[in-house]
């Protein structure tokens, strides 16, 4: 999402604008789509969609928001972005711990990020990932570890790593392109060296999420070639150019990893969010009826074949433009997508542009506060989406023209469980939930729940049933009630939560969720 030497915001914010050169050069998943989980009786009506935001480390894009600070402003800032999240009702955060070849952990593979202290291989003095594990899972929201797996440094000099670096370990690892350096994606060494810096976390953390962006291969640049000569002289025999060895490598990243992250934590979700145009149909005839920079070509990613190979548990297209651009139509995209997953077994949620909302030099839809909005609307067309992750957490705050208050207004009214993959839906899920005790405080309608058994919940979900009046009154026909999510409270062997609208005549019940977010039956109600 970020990248040398501009940001994301400049490097793709303005493709829909600035960028345009360049592009013409080249479910709501509710409970019908997901098991429930507890045979009769069980929740059939609560909503499952995955509504994410990412939190963007890099240059200090968003967290935290300078190097050098100390660890309880550090913490301050992390909390705040949950609370934000949890503000516009999202449950996930997707937090990028190794922008540039480094940690946000103890690592025993990479020195710790410079962008914690300001010094590469400082020891902030406190484990930042285990503290973001536990703060999210603390306010009921799933993390997503984010790794960008090549990129080494924003400045090209192997010299001004930390001694000791593995490019330092190893001079022939690097590649100096575009300002900045990377890993050589065609060293065998280098791909076995870079997923295990990635597993260390997956296996010592209690992460919900192993997530990649769209940066592979760099992105071209005009005049400039990745040298890569030497290592496609040793290891390209048999391919039919460059390129083709190129998307071997990266498809050889993919399926490793992918397969190392299920054998190891097989509930956690793998997922990648690349460019949004896999290619053009003027170049393939599978690909899109767009114009724009094509990720099969660019950055040798066949990101539709992963997805058809069953290779990711989840797809996020970062579908950063607005609908009716001609080189690059949202809807054109969304329903391109929707197709490409079809019968695959993988998620897909659309990466959402909220810096584009409001941003000098966008099209003019994006001057319009409805503009997001409408992308969520016309979702609701493809079954196939489950979901949205937006892009930066920081333009989530910012809420330029309102546009975050009106998604939120239109389309996350209540809460959401998080989305089941398919490849988990048939698990155990905990055991069915008890409701302690029920009362009405000044606060309004108090529950206390716990459950037993082997499985100790994540979270617990709180279903509130509003009867109608016998003339209907705003809730309908007569005699009939409706039933909301109301509340996903964190887990642990028992929970609380007070609902300050609870009045006379509503009934509750809870479900328990397991890791997975695979849902027990309900607790009997209690009014």
């Amino acid at each position: 999402m970020n990248g040398p030497p501009l940001t994301r915001r400049a490097v793709l914010g303005g493709l829909a604008a600035a960028a345009l050169a360049t592009l013409a050069r080249g479910q709501a998943q509710d409970a019908a789509g997901v098991r429930s989980h507890g045979g009769p009786g069980a929740v059939r009506s609560a909503s499952r969609q995955m509504r994410g935001m990412w939190i963007a480390s890099v240059n200090n894009t968003n967290w935290p928001s300078a190097a050098g600070l100390s660890v309880e402003r550090q913490k301050s800032e992390f909390v705040s972005w949950l609370d934000l999240a949890t503000s516009r009702r999202l449950n996930a955060v997707f937090v990028q711990v190794r922008p540039t070849a480094d940690a946000f952990w103890p690592s025993p593979h990479e020195p710790w990020s410079q962008y914690l202290t300001g010094v590469q291989g400082r020891d902030p003095g406190y484990d930042p990932l285990a503290f973001m594990v536990e703060a999210a899972h603390r306010r009921g929201l799933a993390f997503h570890a984010w790794f960008n797996p090549y990129r080494v440094s924003l400045q090209p000099d192997p010299a001004k790593l930390v001694p000791g670096h593995p490019v330092r370990r190893n001079p022939g690892w690097g590649v100096t392109y575009g300002g900045g350096l990377y890993y050589n994606p065609g060293l065998p060494e280098v791909r076995a060296f870079v997923q295990d810096a990635i597993m260390d976390a997956v296996t010592r953390y209690d992460i919900d999420g192993v997530h990649f962006d769209d940066y592979f291969y760099p992105y071209p640049i005009d005049g400039q070639e990745f040298d890569d000569a030497d290592a496609y002289a040793r290891h390209g025999k048999g391919f039919a150019d460059r390129a083709a060895w190129r998307r071997h490598n990266i498809d050889l990243l993919i399926h490793e990893i992918g397969r190392r992250v299920r054998e190891e934590k097989p509930e956690a979700q793998w997922g990648i969010s690349p460019f949004g145009i896999w290619r053009n149909a003027t170049t393939d005839p599978l690909g899109s009826a767009t114009s724009g920079s094509q990720s099969y070509d660019d950055q040798h990613a066949d990101t539709r074949g992963w997805v058809r190979k069953g290779w990711l548990d989840y797809v996020v297209p970062q579908l950063y433009w607005n609908i009716g651009l001609p080189v690059a139509d949202y809807a054109v995209l969304a329903s391109w997508w929707a197709k490409a997953v079809a019968g695959t077994g993988t998620q897909l949620w659309i990466g959402q542009s909220v810096y584009n909302a409001g941003a000098a030099g966008q099209p003019a839809a994006w001057q319009d506060p409805a503009e997001l909005s409408r992308h969520l609307t016309l979702n609701r067309h493809h079954p196939g989406i489950g979901g949205d992750v937006y892009y930066n957490s920081g333009d989530v705050r910012a809420d330029r023209l309102g546009a975050v208050t009106r998604l939120q207004k239109d389309h996350y009214a209540r809460p959401a469980l998080g989305p089941v993959l398919p490849r988990l839906a048939d698990g155990a899920s905990p055991r069915q939930p008890v409701v302690t005790r029920a009362r009405r405080t000044n606060k309004g309608a108090e529950l206390t729940f716990a459950s037993e058994g082997r499985i100790e919940p994540r979270l617990y979900a709180v279903y509130r049933q509003e009867r109608a009046g016998p003339s209907g009154g705003a809730l309908g026909e007569a005699g009939r009630s409706k039933e909301h999510l109301v509340a996903v409270v964190p887990g642990g062997r028992g929970g609380q939560f007070t609902d300050p609208a609870g009045r006379p005549g509503m009934r509750y019940r809870v479900t328990a969720l397991d890791r997975a977010n695979r849902q027990s039956r309900p607790s009997l109600w209690v009014s």
